[in-house]
């Protein structure tokens, strides 16, 4: 049996399932962080795995270049190089070839790169991504795309979606079915509505395990980013894990979820973590600043990860004055936490039937505390 998606129960268009892979069960909604190269940054597995966190990501790209996809299939696979036993979803490498504009050469059959490690030549084509993420062991392997920049005008992002879906269909011809493991379709389209459900059609037609919104949180918004999923997201199959790829803030995560998304993925709470900046459930927080030094106070109350058990707003604010490393640390920690517990809340209130009533107490502690808005 591949990888597959079963509804729990939806409240409003919100739904809560579970995500059934070779590595085990996810429910969902369900936060991915980050591992982009083996690694989520300033974590060990075991702290990744304290904060409940149930399945992370890793890239084809960077993985390709460093240790390369055929060295880790040698050692064993991505799961046991990085000692994760969860779930692992790798992006296809498709990112990059919109945000490495400068070093890339794209044709009809795939991409030419030059590393940005040591300015060795590579070549990633449909296929190619696919053997890659198979040598790594991804449960979730994703299609080859060409991420749409923003802005684009209509003709610019019709040619680039109609490409990514003729990649989509190599990559569905290249992938080895095995038991718990799943290809997701990408829907490309920028932000007009009918190339979208043209997107959506041809990759239901074609069929895939999953299916990710991708070409979202590139500068569009987030008004018009929840306009798109508005219009996407009804149009996909309704017994299929829905992907919103790298998204986002939490605002952005009650807002998808809302709209029906069940998988969520982002380098913002490891990113953010590293340069002070805190996600809580009173909103933002920026520990380097001055009102911090001498606040013997939690940083969130409402927290159970050790930053906020153990240590005071105080000592996180000397530890980045200090430019000490455990600063990093603790607030990736805590951040990571933050987003599995806002995950763990809103599926139990969709499986309450209370999903917009727990979404608005969440909204209001933003709205009441202290702090940067939560949104920015």
């Amino acid at each position: 049996m591949t990888l597959r998606w079963t509804p729990t129960t939806t409240d409003g268009t919100a739904r809560a399932g579970t995500l059934h892979t070779a590595h085990g069960e996810v429910p969902t909604p369900v936060f991915m962080p980050v591992g982009t190269a083996g690694t989520v940054k300033a974590m060990t597995a075991d702290a990744v795995r304290s904060t409940g966190a149930r399945m992370v990501l890793g890239n084809t790209y960077h993985l390709m270049l460093r240790p390369t996809a055929e060295r880790v299939a040698r050692l064993g696979g991505l799961h046991k190089l990085m000692d994760w036993r969860g779930p692992i979803l790798t992006d296809s490498g498709g990112f990059q070839v919109m945000s490495l504009t400068d070093l890339r050469k794209m044709d009809a059959d795939g991409v030419t790169f030059r590393s940005h490690v040591d300015g060795s030549y590579h070549r990633l084509t449909p296929e190619r991504s696919v053997e890659i993420q198979h040598l790594l062991g991804a449960d979730v392997t994703m299609c080859f795309d060409e991420c749409t920049p923003f802005p684009a005008t209509p003709e610019q992002a019709a040619a680039s979606m109609r490409l990514s879906m003729r990649w989509a269909a190599r990559c569905r011809e290249a992938f080895v079915p095995r038991e718990g493991h799943g290809l997701f379709g990408i829907v490309q389209g920028g932000v007009y509505d009918e190339l979208r459900a043209e997107s959506v059609a041809a990759l239901t037609a074609i069929g895939f395990e999953g299916y990710a919104i991708g070409g979202l949180a590139v500068g569009e918004g987030q008004d018009e980013m929840f306009r798109v999923l508005d219009i996407t997201t009804p149009l996909l199959p309704s017994g299929s894990a829905r992907y919103l790829m790298g998204v986002g803030t939490p605002g952005d995560l009650i807002g998808a979820v809302r709209r029906g998304v069940d998988m969520f993925d982002c380098v913002m709470p490891t990113r953010s973590g590293r340069t002070a900046r805190a996600y809580t459930s009173r909103g933002v927080m920026n520990l380097r600043n001055a009102r911090f030094a001498d606040d013997g106070s939690s940083l969130d109350p409402e927290c159970d990860c050790p930053c906020c058990t153990r240590h005071s707003r105080a000592y996180l604010h000397h530890l980045f004055k200090a430019e000490e490393m455990l600063g990093p640390i603790l607030l990736s920690w805590h951040n990571i936490r933050y987003y599995q517990w806002l995950m763990e809340r809103l599926r139990r209130a969709i499986l309450e039937g209370r999903f917009e009533a727990e979404a608005a107490i969440i909204e209001a502690g933003w709205a009441e505390g202290e702090t940067e808005k939560q949104a920015a």
